[in-house]
């Protein structure tokens, strides 16, 4: 198993950890600095994992497969967990969950095609603004800072539904057959 497989794997094993983490008041407020913390570091991973292995030309099946996955586990892990502490409305969650599988049918139909849709940028705009605006609600810093988490949630739910129509305009095609 190359490295960047190795922090897809390091990835999925980490969310239980942040999920007790982000559950168990144990550690007092220490409890959500380290399910912060936790989720930083499955966040670089993301990156990280995905920078080598094109770099490096370790592309595999595997991390095709799983690396989705890992960080839908990871985001929809923390969304569920906020929504749990109050810190983010159901509703938010459901438009962000849903366009997950709804990305992911469509990726299944289009795989059974033959073709493989990438990552397009409004979808990594999706999943940056995701990511901070979960760490912002986790650390729950008041002030300023909830004023930023108000407008990352807000640009998390405008780039979810601006990168799900952006995916099916560009590959209605395979939606409609013609592949």
């Amino acid at each position: 198993m190359n490295l960047p497989n190795k922090l897809t794997v390091l990835r999925v094993c980490l969310v239980p950890v942040f999920v007790v983490l982000m559950l168990w008041d144990g550690l007092g407020d220490w409890s959500g600095y380290a399910a912060a913390a936790v989720f930083i570091i499955a966040s670089i991973t993301d990156w990280l994992d995905g920078y080598i292995a094109r770099r490096d030309h370790l592309v595999t099946d595997f991390g095709k497969f799983m690396d989705p996955i890992a960080d839908k586990l990871l985001v929809c892990s923390a969304l569920i967990c906020l929504v749990e502490s109050g810190a983010l409305a159901a509703w938010i969650v459901i438009v962000i969950i849903g366009r997950e599988f709804i990305i992911s049918g469509f990726r299944l139909v289009a795989s059974d095609k033959g073709v493989v849709i990438a990552a397009s940028y409004w979808g990594k705009f999706k999943t940056v603004s995701q990511m901070l605006m979960v760490i912002l609600l986790i650390l729950d810093l008041g002030g300023v800072f909830d004023v930023i988490a108000d407008v990352l949630t807000a640009a998390a739910v405008i780039l979810t539904v601006i990168s799900l129509v952006d995916y099916m305009v560009k590959n209605r095609k395979v939606l409609e057959g013609q592949m």
